[in-house]
């Protein structure tokens, strides 16, 4: 149950990743290109393709390029394949500000976790690449076979990991840039903290309980 006015300090940080802490989208559209080319679809204008960031990419076969869930899943074993081969750095370009906060944080003591849609694998890979590894109390990403993807089912999955570190939970916080970060962490009662250089529209941020427009506000909102 989210408290009636949650606010720090925090027990515990979830962070949102593609679009909260890196800015991936050049990476992610040039492999969603290259898959959609592979399998024969028309590849639609980059700006198009944004809309496929944030959300399991699954979804993104399915709803925005309107595949058959078999078409889907065979998409994502392409996607993934790319994914392997570019290396992390693709999706590594980080928002300005945003490591020093994440060790600044670390460094304060406030247990920290990751929850993404992007494959966890991946996402290890990126913050292995940004060395921010150790900042990361848990690390939780979509499965391999997305049967975890859904940003609540990631979010409850990084709940249960902490829970058994033995983390305390009784003041938690998601940062995260898209409608689907608020919605995920509500069904677990966590409030959201919503990042505007994400690739959110503002009407995105209903339910969120605060927008922030700069790191340095976001660090206020956190520290």
């Amino acid at each position: 149950m989210t408290r009636q006015n949650p606010t720090k300090p925090w027990s515990c940080i979830l962070f949102d990743l593609d679009g909260t802490i890196t800015d991936s989208a050049p990476g992610i559209i040039g492999r969603l290109s290259r898959t959609l080319e592979a399998m024969g679809r028309p590849v639609p204008m980059p700006a198009e393709l944004v809309a496929f960031v944030g959300p399991p990419i699954l979804d993104g076969f399915r709803d925005v390029a309107s595949m058959t869930t078999a078409e889907a899943e065979e998409a994502l074993q392409v996607y993934r394949g790319l994914a392997a081969s570019d290396g992390p750095q693709d999706d590594a370009a980080v928002y300005p500000g945003m490591l020093g906060l994440v060790r600044a944080l670390h460094a304060a003591g406030i247990p920290l976790a990751l929850a993404t849609s992007k494959s966890e694998v991946q996402a290890n890979r990126v913050l292995a690449h940004l060395e921010l590894t150790e900042c990361f109390t848990v690390i939780c990403g979509a499965s391999e076979d997305e049967t975890r993807s859904a940003k609540a089912d990631v979010v409850g999955e990084a709940l249960r990991r902490l829970r058994e570190q033995d983390v305390d939970l009784s003041n938690l916080v998601m940062v995260g840039d898209r409608e689907h970060d608020v919605h995920g962490a509500a069904e677990h009662g966590v409030p959201v903290i919503m990042v505007e250089w994400g690739y959110g529209s503002p009407a995105e941020s209903v339910g969120a309980i605060g927008v922030v427009h700069s790191v340095d506000q976001l660090r206020t909102a956190l520290v």
